[in-house]
C-alpha cells in the first residue's frame, strides 16, 4: 500500500498545532491581546506624528532597506518531521516532495503576508520622505520575485552535503537580499531591475554546484525541533509549557562571558545560565529588540513619545527574559547537584536584572542628541523610568519566584 504523505503531514500539523491551542486561553487570559491592541493604537498614534513633522535629512532609504531587506532573505520550513522518520520515511524518499510541498507554500504564504503588512505601513513615510519615490506596485512586484528566490535558496541550503557550503550560501542569500533592494532603492528602475535579473541568474547558478541530498533527514529534524522550540519559548512568556529542545549556538566571540564568576555553590547556577544565555536564541531576541527599540526612540526625536517607546522596550525585554528562570527548570542534574537553597531563584532574578540593567543602558544611547540639545532634565526623567521599570520587574520576579519555590516545597 502507498503512503499518503500529504495527510501524514496535515495530521502531524494538526497534532501540532491542536497542543498548542489550549494554551492560547491562557495567553489571552494574560492581557497580551489587550497589551497589544493598545500597542498598536500607540504606534499608529505615533506613526502619524512622526510622518507629519519628519526630522530633516532622514536616511528613509536605509530604513527601507533594513526593514525590507531582512523579510526577503529570511526563510523558515515547518516539515513536522520526527527522529523516528529516518527509518520509516526512508523507503520514501523518492516521494518527499508531496510531503514537503505544503510546507514550501505555507513558508511562501507567511512571507508574502509578512512582507506585505511591512511595505503597506513603511509606505507611507517612504513617500513623504523620499524625493523620487518608487511605484509601490512595482516593489511589492519586486521583493515578491526576490522572496520566491530566497526561499528556493533557503531551501537548497538544507540540502547541501557540506555544512561549509550551506552556511557560505547562508551569507550569499542575505548578500543577495541587501544588493537587490539596495539597488532598487538607489537606482534608476530600469538599471536596477537588469541588476537584480544578473544577481538572480548568477545566484540561482551558484546553487547548482554543490552536492546535494535527496532529504537532508538529520538537518530537517534539527530545523523542525529549533522551530517548534521557538513556539514554545514564545508561549513560555505567559504560560507554564512542557520541557522543550533548546537550540545551541557556540558564538565563539562569547565564549568568555560569565568567566569572571567566582567558583563557588552560591555562583554555580549563574554561572550555568549565563552560559546558557549567550548560546541560546534568547541572546539574539533581546539583541534585536534593544536595537529597534534604541532606532525607534532616536527616530522619534527623543521626545515623550520617544520616551514611552524607550520603556515599552525595556518592558518588553524584561517580558521576554523571565523565560531565563524556565530554562532548566526540568534538569534532572540539577536536582542531583548540591545547590545551595534559594541560589537558583536568586540567580536567575540577579542575571535577568543586569541583563535588562545593560540593555536599558545600552538602548538609553538613542537619547545623546537630546542631551546635546540640552534636554538633560527630560532626559533622566526618561532614563529614571527605565531604570524603575527594571527594578520594579526584579521585585515582581523575586515574589513570583519565592512564591514557586514554596509551592514546590509544599
Amino acid at each position: 500500500m502507498i503512503m499518503d504523505l500529504k495527510q501524514l503531514r496535515s495530521r502531524r500539523s494538526g497534532t501540532f498545532w491542536g497542543g498548542i491551542l489550549p494554551y492560547l486561553g491562557y495567553v489571552l487570559q494574560s492581557g497580551v491581546a489587550f497589551l497589544f491592541l493598545f500597542c498598536l493604537i500607540a504606534f499608529a498614534a505615533w506613526y502619524t506624528a512622526f510622518i507629519r513633522h519628519l526630522p530633516e535629512g532622514l536616511p528613509i532609504r536605509w530604513i527601507s532597506l533594513a526593514l525590507l531587506a531582512p523579510f526577503a532573505a529570511a526563510g523558515g520550513f515547518r516539515t513536522y518531521l520526527q527522529p523516528p522518520d529516518t527509518v520509516f520515511l526512508l523507503p520514501q524518499e523518492a516521494r518527499m516532495r508531496q510531503y514537503f510541498a505544503p510546507a514550501w507554500r505555507g513558508a511562501i504564504i507567511r512571507k508574502y503576508m509578512i512582507q506585505a503588512i511591512i511595505l503597506l505601513t513603511l509606505w507611507p513615510l517612504y513617500m513623504a520622505a523620499e524625493q523620487s519615490p518608487k511605484p509601490l506596485g512595482l516593489t511589492a512586484l519586486l521583493l515578491a520575485a526576490l522572496s520566491l528566490l530566497l526561499s528556493w535558496g533557503s531551501w537548497r541550503e538544507l540540502t547541501l552535503v557540506s555544512r561549509r557550503s550551506a552556511y557560505g550560501c547562508l551569507l550569499l542569500r542575505w548578500a543577495i537580499s541587501f544588493l537587490a533592494v539596495a539597488a532598487w532603492l538607489w537606482h534608476p528602475s530600469g538599471r536596477a531591475l537588469l541588476f537584480i535579473a544578473v544577481l538572480a541568474a548568477a545566484y540561482a547558478a551558484a546553487l547548482r554546484f554543490p552536492p546535494r541530498y535527496a532529504v537532508p533527514w538529520e538537518v530537517l529534524i534539527s530545523a523542525e525541533k529549533a522551530q517548534a522550540a521557538r513556539v514554545m519559548m514564545v508561549l513560555g512568556w505567559f504560560v507554564e509549557v512542557p520541557g522543550r529542545a533548546q537550540r545551541v549556538h557556540t558564538r565563539r566571540w562569547l565564549a568568555r562571558a560569565g568567566e569572571r564568576i567566582p567558583w563557588e555553590p552560591q555562583q554555580a547556577y549563574r554561572y550555568l545560565l549565563t552560559k546558557s544565555y549567550v548560546r541560546s536564541d534568547m541572546f539574539m531576541i533581546i539583541l534585536r529588540a534593544g536595537v529597534v527599540g534604541a532606532l525607534l526612540a532616536w527616530l522619534s526625536g527623543g521626545n515623550m513619545l520617544g520616551s514611552a517607546v524607550y520603556l515599552f522596550f525595556v518592558f518588553v525585554i524584561g517580558v521576554q527574559l523571565s523565560e531565563l528562570r524556565r530554562v532548566h527548570s526540568e534538569s534532572f542534574w540539577l536536582n542531583v547537584y548540591p545547590l545551595p537553597q534559594g541560589s537558583r531563584r536568586r540567580s536567575a532574578v540577579r542575571l535577568v536584572f543586569r541583563i535588562q540593567l545593560w540593555a536599558a543602558a545600552l538602548m538609553s544611547l538613542a537619547f545623546i542628541p537630546s542631551l546635546l540639545d540640552g534636554r538633560i532634565a527630560e532626559t533622566a526623567l526618561t532614563l529614571a523610568g527605565g531604570l524603575a521599570v527594571t527594578a520594579l520587574q526584579r521585585v515582581y520576579a523575586g515574589r513570583k519566584g519565592k512564591d514557586e519555590e514554596d509551592e514546590d516545597e509544599e
